[in-house]
């Protein structure tokens, strides 16, 4: 695999294109709007200085990087000669469904296609699509230039051969990849949502203020990030997103999201994103202020 196509500019879809650009592999990023894709290379160009600045990469590096990286609004154009199609698409089943049918059409009959879903069944997206063996999950996690984890998720009908393509490349790009199975959330996010949860429902019956809990967390529990600071840098809709999908998939009330959780989504606060979450980034977003609640 050489070409490479993301779909979705965003925070994940932009992290993934760099990553690829940075190991020698040629990119399309695709967005629907050119703004999108000018704000990504923005951010994409910040992010390499930064490895320059930690030693990580070097100004020619950097430079050969971004030649690699090229953008389009016309998704057919885009995957035309693609060996891999990686959709990061916003965390929405009819979304990435017409995505996938769309990729489908128009990739060559070899190309691999990829998802970055968080929870979504693998399955199911591959049902819209007539190449279902070479549909697969790759679940990258955010930062994705800084973190090591790719969770590879196999759907019913995935092929060996895709896996074993993914699984190596995965690699190739300095990545840590670990295998699940295609069930609700997986496996990372069936096991951190349900705590993120936990968190706020803790703090929705007022048994522990936000500094409280995400302070016991980290000095007790050795964790990097409070939980409830983690959800903020998530975002609080994609957390109520997946804790939906976990508890449609499994029907068990533990997988329920708080109602705490569910006003803050419908009031807008959805974390570092709108400045407003758990906590307050809108003065100092590396030393948030936590709300009272």
């Amino acid at each position: 695999m050489k070409k490479i196509t993301v779909i979705g500019s965003g925070t994940m879809g932009s992290g993934i294109a760099h990553c690829f650009a940075q190991y020698g592999f040629d990119i399309v990023l695709v967005d629907i709007r050119q703004a999108a894709l000018d704000l990504a290379l923005e951010k994409i160009a910040v992010n390499f200085d930064r490895q320059i600045k930690k030693g990580v990469l070097t100004l020619d590096q950097k430079k050969a990087s971004l030649s690699r990286l090229a953008t389009s609004t016309s998704l057919s154009s885009a995957v035309a000669q693609a060996d891999l199609v990686v959709e990061a698409a916003t965390e929405n089943q009819a979304l990435k469904a017409k995505i996938f049918q769309d990729i489908d059409t128009h990739a060559p009959a070899t190309c691999l296609l990829a998802t970055n879903t968080s929870s979504l069944s693998i399955t199911a997206l591959a049902a819209h699509t007539k190449r279902p063996a070479q549909v697969i999950g790759m679940h990258f996690m955010n930062p994705v230039p800084i973190m090591r984890l790719v969770e590879i998720i196999r759907g019913q009908n995935t092929s060996d051969a895709t896996l074993a393509a993914i699984t190596q490349l995965t690699t190739k790009i300095e990545k840590v990849p670990l295998v699940a199975r295609d069930y609700p959330g997986f496996v990372a996010n069936r096991i951190l949502l349900p705590m993120i949860n936990e968190a706020i429902e803790t703090l929705f019956q007022g048994v522990g203020d936000v500094e409280a809990i995400d302070e016991m967390m980290k000095l007790g529990m050795g964790h990097p990030m409070g939980p409830l600071r983690l959800a903020d840098f998530i975002g609080l809709d994609v957390c109520l997103s997946v804790l939906e999908v976990l508890h449609q998939g499994f029907g068990k009330d533990k997988y329920a999201p708080c109602p705490l959780l569910r006003n803050m989504v419908a009031a807008g606060n959805l974390g570092v994103k709108t400045q407003r979450g758990f906590y307050d980034y809108s003065t100092d977003p590396k030393h948030p202020t936590p709300l009272q609640f």
